[in-house]
């Protein structure tokens, strides 16, 4: 019999309350707070101290996840640490987006957005351009589009395309493949290099 041991994952990192009250101040009234799982003892401890605060949403973000907030949010404030899903968040909810980091408050700023945004602009007049596209496909649960990524290949016109299925996808590899644009299935933070374009920006596959 196989058993599954499962181990906890909590930073070690504590929270300055004076500190964290101090710069809450700069927060809007009506916001959401979002961590990452090894931050979820602090996320608690900050949302009792934002008593001032209305707090719309306490949520949980994977690096695959979108997650959605009420209408009445008016910024998401991340707790954990570097700029992944932070820059993100700000692109799927259009909300200002601050980072609670090691009792510092950042905040998303335009010119990160913006870099972004001319990331992916150029991921999609690659694939225009593209005579062989790759169709990044995942085996992972919950990132698995097998049936899309053979659907959209079907579709396709004008351009050859090639499967790569794999569970880990190693943006490293890409190179080795010599095809600069890449339709990617599985998780949507991929399309943070400029090469590889989310399917849902084709609108197509479905």
């Amino acid at each position: 019999m196989v058993k599954t041991l499962f181990i906890p994952a909590k930073t070690k990192s504590k929270i300055n309350k004076p500190k964290v009250l101090e710069i809450s101040r700069k927060l809007p009234k009506n916001i959401a707070i979002a961590y990452s799982i090894q931050y979820k003892d602090i996320a608690e401890q900050v949302k009792q101290l934002l008593k001032k605060h209305k707090i719309t949403k306490c949520i949980q973000v994977l690096g695959c996840s979108k997650p959605k907030f009420p209408k009445s949010t008016s910024a998401v404030l991340l707790i954990g640490s570097g700029r992944f899903h932070a820059v993100s968040l700000a692109i799927e909810t259009n909300l200002p987006i601050y980072i609670l980091e090691q009792n510092q408050l950042y905040k998303i700023s335009d010119k990160n957005i913006e870099d972004i945004k001319k990331k992916q602009k150029a991921s999609y007049l690659k694939f225009l351009h593209a005579d062989k596209v790759g169709i990044l496909i995942s085996t992972k649960p919950g990132q698995q589009n097998l049936k899309r990524a053979i659907d959209f290949k079907k579709q396709l016109k004008n351009k050859k395309p090639y499967l790569f299925l794999t569970n880990n996808i190693n943006k490293q590899e890409f190179e080795n493949f010599g095809l600069t644009s890449y339709i990617n299935t599985a998780c949507p933070r991929l399309d943070m290099d400029s090469s590889v374009i989310n399917i849902d920006k084709l609108n197509l596959g479905h």
